[in-house]
């Protein structure tokens, strides 16, 4: 979704509104070179592949592939996109110091039902003018993706439009997420205290914790996201409603014994997980 910063007629305030994003998610894009965009999609693709890349690597590696890349330039992008070498994954949740921090509460816990544990986090996903945020909401035991919602912003609505459409499904046990703010946020855990549903957190820099959804995202980045170039977040949003439809209904799992996320998430399940 793009808006022309100089419409003749109606503020960018107004078509911010209309819109239903965040002015500041407008100016946002509109400052950010087609290059830089370019530049933007090769780093989430390097990250991907290695987490632990800062930006003296990752300038080098660009260098390496053909966007010859200061480090300075490197970690301006980087930031952008809310990306950290020092976490094992996108740092796209930033934690709130005024929010409550909640225990991790799954170490060791076997998983060995459908509805046991959820868990949710956000992915940076490139469009070919800016970028979205992807949020999705997982069962641990079948890996099912019970909601996800895209959004231009990290505000965190998006988060809990994706909580209460996974929660018209049925209601888990336990919630898993990181610490950051769109999590942390009173509104957010509101809903899930109304449910009476645990709630449980990563502990900081440990993208093991939430190991499943990490790989559900290498899934959707190399089975849909790099083999498309999305013009706009309309586009991305079509695009990803096929992938997981696919994915839940067609994709076979090696760790499910070959079944569909559907088949185990619908149908009792007769192995167990173990939690990471």
């Amino acid at each position: 979704m793009q808006i022309e910063p100089q419409h003749p007629e109606i503020p960018i305030k107004r078509q911010a509104q209309l819109l239903g994003i965040s002015r500041s998610s407008v100016y946002h894009r509109s400052a950010v070179r087609a290059d830089d965009q370019r530049v933007m999609r090769l780093i989430d693709e390097i990250y991907l592949d290695f987490p632990y890349y800062g930006s003296r690597r990752m300038a080098r590696e660009l260098t390496r592939r053909g966007h010859r890349t200061n480090r300075k330039r490197a970690q301006r992008l980087m930031r952008l996109m809310g990306l950290e070498a020092i976490y094992p994954k996108p740092n796209l949740s930033r934690p709130h110091p005024d929010h409550q921090v909640y225990p991790y509460l799954l170490r060791g816990v076997t998983i060995d039902r459908p509805n046991q544990v959820w868990s949710a986090d956000i992915t940076y996903i490139p469009l070919s003018q800016g970028w979205a945020y992807l949020v999705a909401v997982i069962d641990w035991r079948s890996r099912y993706v019970l909601a996800w919602e895209l959004s231009t912003s990290l505000e965190s609505d998006f988060c809990q439009r994706a909580l209460r459409r996974a929660l018209g499904t049925a209601t888990p046990d336990i919630f898993n997420t990181d610490q950051g703010c769109q999590f942390t946020a009173a509104a957010f855990c509101d809903i899930l205290k109304e449910r009476s549903i645990r709630i449980s957190m990563d502990g900081r820099g440990r993208a093991i914790d939430n190991i499943f959804i990490e790989r559900l995202w290498r899934s959707v980045k190399y089975e849909e996201v790099y083999l498309r170039d999305y013009a706009t977040i309309a586009e991305a949003r079509l695009a990803l409603t096929d992938y997981f439809d696919k994915y839940n209904l067609h994709r076979l799992h090696q760790s499910l014994g070959y079944l569909t996320p559907a088949e185990v998430h619908f149908n009792q399940p007769r192995t167990t997980q173990q939690a990471a």
